[in-house]
Order: structure tokens, then C-alpha cells, then sequence
């Protein structure tokens, strides 16, 4: 079987601590994009270390160091995952065989806690509801909003995200919509973060990457931006939860 190589975009801020783990898992052929996002800990050169690219975004804000690390990856796909630990990056290759064999357009990471206290209750309660307001934008029945993904780097530059701040993920998705992409969801291990969180840890990243995502909702439903296709539920996978499994 061939080696297929895919470019990880790690956005990084003060993650020292966790790099080594997350860039040690992972898989043959997967290189490590860590984008630098203003940390003080040391984190580029720990990253430089255990042989990751290192790229600096000194404009902060979740979406322009994903824009950075798209910008300087080469390989035909790209997989975005959190560089706390949190996720392992050994499951995506199963994400990414589903876009490589047709399967789906975007392939994203359900998150499942695998231990107490992984997801704190104010950040899931979070998901949940833009989980659910997503579904009634789009009409994918998305339980997640999820940061581990995997999709064609062509295919992303060509739905020129401009979202700088926390509302990138959920602007992506919205994006694939009006492209007709499909999207497909399963089942990823959740744990406990190495460190703290810069959104979602404390009340107040939750409120404001969900006064982000509220905010790129209502423009999505005031632009009506033209479907190509009409998207059909998000299909499970083997080892996938019910319709009805918790966010």
C-alpha cells in the first residue's frame, strides 16, 4: 500500500507541554504543521525539536493560525487537530481514508470524553446548542463541532475561509454546505487536556467563541449563499454512536 502523506496543522499557543506527545502519535507520512500563535513557553522550539514545521501567526485568534498553517502546507490533504493532548492523532488516518476513497468531502471527529472532567459541562452545553442551530443553517445533523477534520487542501482554499477568531471551524462547515460538499462524522477519543484551555477551558473563551459562531450563523441565514446540491443527513460510520448519543 502507498505511503500516503498528509500535512497536520497543530494552531499552538503555550502547548510545550503536550507537543511531544501529540507529534510523537503521529502516524508514518503525517508531518506535523505547528503554527505559533504567540506563545511564551518555548513552545516553537520544542516543536522544532521533535522535528515539526514550525510557522509564526502573530495575529491572534484561532482562525488565523489555522489560515497560516493551510497556507504553508503542500500536501494533497490536510488534517487540522488541537496540539493539547486532547486528541490522538493516531485516529486520523481512518478520518482521511474517507475523504481519499470518495467516501465524503470533509471527514470530521466526533468527540467522545474518554475520561472524567475531559469536556467541561459549560463548553459541551455550548456545543450542543450550536450543534443544533447548525443543523437547522445546513441541514447536516452534525452532533459536534469538533476540531480534528480532514479534507483536500484544494478543496479548502477554494471555499476562502475568512474567519480569524473561533468561528473558523463552524465556518468551515457552513462554507461546505454552499458548496455542496458532503460531510461525514465519527467517533474520536476525548480526553483530558495537558494545560489550560484558551477557549473553551473558562466561561468566558466559551461565551466568546460562541458570540463568534452566533455571529457567522445569522450572517449565513441573511446571505442565503447559493446551494449547489442539497446535503443529505451525515451518514455514521462503523463504531458510531446513535442519532440520539450525547454531544
Amino acid at each position: 500500500m502507498e505511503l500516503m502523506t498528509v500535512d497536520v496543522i497543530l494552531p499552538c499557543l503555550d502547548e510545550a507541554d503536550a507537543l511531544p506527545r501529540v507529534i510523537g502519535r503521529l502516524p508514518e507520512g503525517y508531518r506535523a504543521i505547528v503554527v505559533d500563535n504567540g506563545s511564551t513557553d518555548g513552545s516553537a522550539d520544542v516543536a522544532r525539536a521533535h522535528g515539526a514545521t514550525v510557522v509564526t501567526e502573530p495575529v491572534k485568534g484561532f482562525g488565523s493560525a489555522c489560515a497560516a498553517g493551510v497556507a504553508a502546507a503542500t500536501a494533497e490533504y490536510v488534517a487540522f487537530c488541537d496540539a493539547d493532548a486532547s486528541m490522538d492523532p493516531a485516529e486520523l488516518p481512518a478520518l482521511v481514508a474517507r475523504v481519499a476513497d470518495g467516501r465524503t468531502d470533509l471527514a470530521l471527529g466526533r468527540r467522545v470524553p474518554t475520561t472524567r472532567g475531559a469536556w467541561a459541562l459549560h463548553a459541551r452545553f455550548a456545543n450542543r446548542v450550536l450543534a443544533v442551530l447548525m443543523r437547522r443553517a445546513t441541514g447536516y445533523r452534525l452532533r459536534d463541532l469538533g476540531p480534528m477534520r480532514v479534507m483536500r487542501r484544494a478543496d479548502l482554499v477554494a471555499l476562502d475561509l475568512q474567519d480569524r477568531r473561533s468561528g473558523y471551524p463552524l465556518e468551515m462547515v457552513l462554507a461546505a454546505h454552499a458548496a455542496g460538499w458532503r460531510v461525514d462524522e465519527s467517533d474520536i477519543g476525548y480526553a483530558q487536556r495537558v494545560g489550560d484551555s484558551k477557549v473553551t477551558g473558562t466561561l468566558r473563551g466559551t461565551v466568546n467563541a460562541v458570540r463568534d459562531m452566533s455571529r457567522l450563523l445569522r450572517e449565513y441565514g441573511r446571505e442565503a449563499r447559493p446551494r449547489v446540491v442539497a446535503p443529505g443527513p451525515v451518514r455514521d460510520v462503523a463504531g458510531s454512536t446513535s442519532e440520539g448519543a450525547r454531544l
